[in-house]
């Protein structure tokens, strides 16, 4: 795992329709969503994350990688790692991809233990999978002995 200066750290779940965002506290305990973006255009996608970037003071981002089921690079991941190329250069931070197959499942269940259909809330099954792949990480950094 990489060495990183404290900050907060930038989830992503990067979809070809929306952008499913959350952000840590400073002290990297708790992952927290943010509004999900519609991914209308790549370049106006890319401007809200640097937004977002400068606002929270964001050191790091971490995204994740839709692998498949055999633990394959799929296409959809290919189109994740080619954003997270293009985020770094524009925001000449670390990205780090990580694997996120089953997030979107969990995202869903969680949303109908909640009550919630989620196919009527997209956008929250995809903010809800930022969180779950941040915190993950941040799970596993914390774990991490310094």
């Amino acid at each position: 795992m990489v060495m990183l200066r404290e900050g907060r750290i930038l989830g992503i779940d990067y979809g070809e329709k929306r952008i499913g965002v959350a952000v840590s506290d400073p002290m990297r305990v708790i992952a927290q969503g943010l509004p999900t973006i519609e991914n209308a255009s790549a370049r106006a996608s890319v401007r809200q994350i640097c937004a977002i970037v400068n606002d929270y003071e964001i050191v790091a981002i971490v995204m994740g990688l839709p692998l498949t089921l055999k633990g394959d690079v799929s296409a959809t991941a290919k189109r994740s790692q080619s954003f997270g190329k293009w985020l770094q250069s524009e925001t000449a931070l670390p990205v780090t991809h990580v694997d996120e197959r089953f997030t979107s499942v969990v995202a869903e269940r969680t949303l109908q233990d909640l009550g919630k259909s989620p196919s009527r809330n997209r956008a929250k099954v995809d903010q809800m999978s930022a969180i779950l792949i941040l915190q993950g990480y941040l799970n596993q950094l914390n774990a991490t002995p310094s």
